[in-house]
């Protein structure tokens, strides 16, 4: 496979990832706007977009396993037609349930399909297994340039066309990936076929369940869920009640997804070096200092500016490295699968993330007890990931 090819493949798939994720990280927006409209409170929109953070991750083993049977191409289509149907109908929505129905599963289950487990595996199958480190940290970072682009552009939207057709907007834009779709899984990227383990999938499933490891992985990124899903349900109304402009939380949204880029970028390029369970364990450690650090200073615009920032550079970043751990543990022919389970524990602790924030807002007034427990579980996460067995970095010979 030659160069062009390989970053053709990574690209497109990175672009597909922008879309959906870009809109997605950025629904924090609309919880302030769709409770004025709506009248339905914090609680019950948390809750749907809490249900949304479950939903996202529960159907990514499930589209995986599909993906990795009958190929990507039905499963990204029929997502991204469920993530603009989803987006499409949320305003006429004016019931907890119809939330649920619109954001929480249709949307969810629309983005989840399009998301790091089908595209990494239909990528990593069409490319050099020297490639795919470097490649898994660019289509992170699409995801990551996709919330810096669209949190600002979204806002704006909301301010000029009101939420509602911000909204519909996200709808169209989601079917201008269709076509990229089509180019990603087109029989001219020459998909390579991954040898079938003995005893298939559902021993394959079992094998993963009984390893330590793999477990360790998952409950390190159970911890990442929780406190991403805070962050881009609730950030915007921590900036609220701190006597900001809604034009911080945006900005903050974008410069995560912006530092995320270098940090997606840097974390891929970190696979083929290290060990990822080092990379992971430094990832979640700073997490913890960074928001204990967030609680001591002042609440101004340059504090959620270096908070966004220096969060952003961890973001979505532990994806490759969690990926990498998964592949080398149990190989590519069920990836997809696999790492889709993975995704599931991510976002299981996205839905407490997300719930859990409205509970405590309308208990106490504050986010002081999530912020805490954010802590607490950033440090647990990095040292769960040191157990974890993974083979060492085998450097290449020098001639």
């Amino acid at each position: 496979m030659n160069n062009r090819t390989i970053w053709i493949t990574t690209f497109i798939a990175a672009s597909i990832l922008m879309i959906t994720t870009g809109m997605r990280q950025s629904l924090g927006l609309f919880v302030g706007p769709l409770n004025t409209s709506t009248g339905l409170g914090i609680v019950s929109i948390s809750l749907a977009m809490a249900v949304g953070q479950f939903v996202w991750g529960a159907i990514q083993p499930v589209a995986g396993a599909f993906a990795d049977r009958y190929g990507p191409r039905p499963v990204l289509l029929t997502g991204l037609v469920l993530l603009a149907l989803g987006t499409l109908i949320t305003p006429w929505m004016s019931s907890n349930v119809g939330l649920i129905l619109s954001l929480g599963l249709l949307s969810a289950m629309g983005a989840g399909s399009c998301s790091f487990s089908v595209l990494l595996s239909a990528s990593a199958q069409r490319l050099p297994a020297q490639a795919r480190g470097t490649a898994s940290g660019i289509i992170n970072a699409g995801g990551s340039f996709g919330q810096f682009i669209f949190a600002p552009i979204l806002q704006k939207l909301i301010q000029t066309l009101g939420w509602m057709g911000a909204m519909w907007s996200m709808a169209v834009i989601t079917l201008l990936a269709l076509p990229l779709v089509t180019r990603l899984t087109s029989d001219g990227h020459g998909a390579t076929a991954a040898p079938t383990p003995e005893g298939g999938m559902k021993k394959a499933v079992s094998d993963a369940l009984h390893n330590p490891s793999y477990l360790l992985l998952h409950l390190g990124f159970f911890t990442c869920g929780f406190h991403i899903a805070f962050l881009i349900t609730h950030l915007p109304t921590e900036v609220g009640l701190c006597g900001l402009m809604p034009e911080v939380a945006s900005w903050s949204l974008a410069l995560i997804g912006l530092a995320n880029i270098a940090g997606s970028l840097y974390a891929g390029s970190c696979v083929n070096k290290y060990r990822s369970k080092y990379v992971l364990a430094i990832m979640y450690g700073s997490r913890a200092v960074l928001v204990a650090l967030y609680l001591a200073a002042p609440k101004t615009e340059l504090t959620f500016y270096l908070f966004a920032a220096g969060l952003g550079f961890t973001w979505l970043a532990t994806v490759p490295p969690t990926a990498a751990i998964v592949s080398k543990l149990f190989g590519l022919r069920y990836f997809a699968t696999l790492f889709g389970l993975t995704l599931l524990s991510h976002q299981i602790g996205g839905f407490l993330g997300a719930y859990l924030g409205g509970l405590v807002l309308v208990s106490n007034g504050d986010y002081q007890w999530m912020w805490w427990a954010d802590i607490a579980l950033s440090g647990m996460a990095a040292l769960v990931n040191l157990p974890i067995k993974e083979a060492v970095i085998v450097k290449p010979a020098m001639a």
